[in-house]
């Protein structure tokens, strides 16, 4: 740094003026000091440029000292400037930063030379606004303020791109945008007719020598726009290289200054009166909250601004029409309590704890659905920001609501529709099932009547063999079909699933083979959960089953059981409620799924195996079982690492009862002694057939064909052991109704319900009480024996 004049005594004239400056700006808020001489020691600040220091004892302290901590030379650097030439000197956007403090701020400042009588540099005049808020107004606002710029014909950001050689070939809109000139005229070197006449010259040199040494280029030019006025552009173009080092082409971007330039006049002009520069800061203040103003009274979104207890200071009249209210009538009132919340049940209290989060200093955001006054249920996308002061206090909070009703109602379109493209996938598969179930049935009872007619007696059991194995095809179907609804009836009881998994261990290991290692691991202190166990058993030969077709060349497959606690996050990830559950994974070695794969793998009738291998309702059946359940089923897999699939059981905390010996086999032979059972079915050709099965036992039938003529039996002095119904009957009473009913007129009678599909609601959620038992429709006969025999005999 260049060596400073010595300080100048300080005369009886200097002292007056400088007597007068404090008077001025005792009052000002424009910061403002003096400083004698070459050390710029301070002799007088006003109260605005003690709160800029932090109202430190500075009088009669040289600028290095008393600010020893800035963080920023310029500050420091422009004082000398001044004070060696004896101009004026004014800078923008100043950074200025004291230790401690977590960013710098910017300064619009003004250094003015105070003369003695005999023309010698006394002291400085220091003078300055803090232009922070304006300049992150200014970039918050950009988008805004591109809208004002192309009012008044300001093009900023002109892009465009040249050759090697730094020439224009091709498309340039940009260019033409900007001044006009036609494809044609702008081609090569032809963009310097749009440069002015003193500008042009120098700028083709400059370009020239970029160019010729690769480097970036960087100049200043007037251009003569569209409009026909020449405007001042900063040139900015870098060079783009290819991978061996050759120059490609130029990309740049010509930048209007006129506004940039114009303040720097407008400032040096300013700089000669205190007066006339408070009156033009005041005016763009006055210009940029007219520009806030406009945004905030134009937005789409609701917006809004309150104090920190949460009383309403202002709102846009988007907001304002979401409740049909004025402004004048929300004013001054609790956020909360007002007609954006009023009419959600709820929402008051939530918005009361938001605001509360708000003022500690947290941002709070969320979807919210709330019923408004103009246009009813509506969602939103709902966020409250704390704004706080330069000492960090929060002062005001802004709510904002961006509406998503329209996103929502789409994405809910999508999903419907995705729901009918699963309704024919499913239907389509079912058709093409039964269709060849049905050929089966038909063909095989076609050729036993055949058979029969022509006497050929031995072929008659081929035939019924193979119409009953189609019987049975349908009925697991039916089964797989009924899981995935989520309709099958349900027997859930308390098991401990490292003993259901020991149980058909060695069934599994006689499923997928020896080729495949099979590994158990139960955890210790397992928990219990509510299930069927006889559908768990299916689900889970289903994954082995699954595991093993993974591995075709053998793999190792591991089931292992553990304890999960999912809080909110978790149970949110796996669409479950948060809790305790306990999970069952089934892990193979195998080929792994691809990520679309995974997607669609519960779809029904989905399936990646060959014609003929599978129906692809495996593990829709699964699905359905576990949300039946009260549970979920989640895939985890990477195509070439295997596969883990996890089912996820809530926990329960009753007993666990002991697993009751499976029935011994053996027929339905007759061991009746006279025992009367009421048979209740809208099907006759289903009574009869029971009827004749009861009949071969030694028991006695009666019959009814729905609910009111079975009650009439039941509240009658017949003899009844046992009551047969179906679920579903015709004449307003279900088959739980009666057997309810029944149950009141004679106490403890037993009940076996027969149903081929059911609502859980029906036979009590899945809790029958004691002495009633559910047989699934279709059934062979034996079983249907086997049951009744059972029940009467206790």
């Amino acid at each position: 740094m260049a060596e400073v004049p010595p300080q100048a005594p300080v005369t009886p004239n200097v002292a007056e003026r400088l007597q007068r400056f404090r008077e001025l700006l005792e009052q000002s808020p424009i910061f403002a000091a003096v400083l004698l001489g070459h050390e710029h020691r301070f002799v007088a600040t006003n109260p605005a440029f003690q709160r800029l220091i932090r109202r430190r004892e500075v009088i009669g302290k040289p600028v290095r000292e008393a600010l020893a901590d800035i963080q920023d030379s310029a500050f420091q650097a422009l004082l000398d400037r001044a004070y060696q030439s004896g101009e004026s000197h004014s800078e923008r956007a100043v950074p200025f930063r004291l230790s401690g403090a977590n960013a710098s701020i910017y300064l619009d400042l003004v250094v003015q030379p105070v003369a003695d009588a005999e023309g010698r540099i006394a002291a400085l005049f220091l003078q300055g606004t803090d232009a922070s808020e304006a300049y992150a107004a200014t970039q918050a606002l950009s988008a805004s303020e591109a809208r004002f710029r192309a009012a008044v014909g300001a093009v900023q950001g002109v892009l465009w791109t040249n050759n090697a050689q730094g020439e224009m070939d091709g498309e340039q809109p940009g260019w033409a945008a900007l001044t006009g000139q036609s494809f044609d005229s702008y081609q090569g070197f032809g963009w310097s007719a749009a440069v002015h006449p003193e500008d042009a010259r120098p700028t083709v040199d400059a370009w020239t020598a970029a160019v010729a040494e690769r480097r970036p280029f960087l100049f200043e030019h007037r251009v003569k726009c569209l409009d026909g006025v020449w405007r001042p552009f900063s040139v900015h173009a870098v060079p783009t290289f290819g991978p061996d080092g050759e120059l490609l082409e130029w990309v740049g971007v010509h930048t209007d200054i006129s506004e940039q330039r114009a303040a720097e006049q407008s400032l040096r002009e300013l700089n000669e009166t205190l007066e006339s520069r408070i009156a033009e800061r005041t005016a763009e203040l006055e210009a940029s909250e007219a520009r806030l103003r406009t945004i905030f009274e134009t937005g789409f979104q609701y917006q809004g601004f309150l104090s920190p207890e949460g009383v309403l200071l202002d709102a846009n009249a988007t907001s304002l029409q979401g409740i049909r209210q004025r402004l004048d009538d929300v004013v001054g009132k609790p956020f909360w309590e007002l007609g954006w919340f009023s009419g959600t049940p709820g929402m008051p209290e939530m918005m009361r704890e938001a605001v509360a989060a708000a003022a500690a200093g947290q941002a709070v955001r969320r979807e919210i659905h709330v019923n408004l006054p103009e246009g009813g249920w509506r969602w939103f996308d709902f966020s409250l920001r704390p704004i706080r002061d330069a000492d960090g206090a929060v002062v005001a909070l802004v709510p904002e609501a961006v509406e998503l009703t329209q996103r929502r109602q789409a994405e809910e379109a999508l999903r419907q529709a995705q729901k009918m493209e699963a309704v024919g996938q499913l239907t389509g598969g079912i058709a093409h099932d039964f269709n060849n179930l049905l050929t089966g049935v038909s063909g095989s009872l076609e050729m036993l009547q055949r058979r029969v007619s022509q006497g050929r007696l031995e072929a008659v059991p081929r035939y019924v063999d193979a119409a009953q194995e189609a019987v049975k095809r349908a009925a697991a179907l039916t089964q797989r079909l009924l899981a995935f609804s989520r309709r099958q009836t349900l027997n859930p009881k308390p098991i401990n699933v490292n003993k259901l998994i020991a149980g058909i261990e060695e069934m599994i290991r006689r499923t997928v083979g020896p080729a495949i290692g099979i590994e158990v691991v139960g955890a210790g202190g397992i928990w219990s959960t509510l299930v069927d166990p006889h559908q768990l058993e299916n689900a889970l030969l289903n994954l082995c089953i699954n595991a093993r077709d993974a591995m075709p060349d053998g793999g190792r497959l591991t089931i292992e059981t553990a304890n999960k606690w999912l809080d909110e996050r978790g149970a949110g990830e796996r669409e479950l409620t948060p809790g305790q559950y306990v999970s069952i994974c089934v892990t193979d070695t195998g080929t792994g799924m691809a990520p679309d794969v995974v997607a669609r793998a519960f779809d029904p009738f989905f399936t990646t195996k060959p014609l003929g291998m599978g129906t692809g309702l495996g593990l829709s059946m699964i699905y359905g079982f576990a949300r039946q359940s009260g549970g979920q089923v989640r895939i985890y897999s990477e195509v070439g690492q295997g596969t883990t699939m996890c089912l996820y059981l809530p926990r329960h905390y009753g007993k666990v009862e002991d697993a009751a010996a499976a029935p011994g086999a053996g027929d339905a032979s007759k061991t009746g002694h006279g025992e009367t059972v009421l048979v209740i079915d809208d099907e006759l050709t289903i009574r009869r057939m029971i009827a004749e099965v009861l009949s071969d036992m030694g028991y006695s039938a009666l019959e009814a064909a729905d609910g009111p003529e079975a009650l009439q039996i039941l509240r009658s002095g017949a003899r009844v052991d046992l009551l047969v119904t179906d679920v579903g009957l015709p004449g307003g009473l279900n088959g739980r109704q009666v057997a309810d009913a029944g149950r009141d007129a004679r106490p403890g009678l037993k009940v076996l319900f027969i149903t081929g599909y059911a609502e859980n609601a029906v036979v009590g959620h899945g809790h029958l009480e004691p002495g009633m038992q559910i047989l699934t429709k279709p059934f062979a006969l034996e079983a249907l024996g086997k049951k009744i025999r059972e029940m009467i005999e206790g």
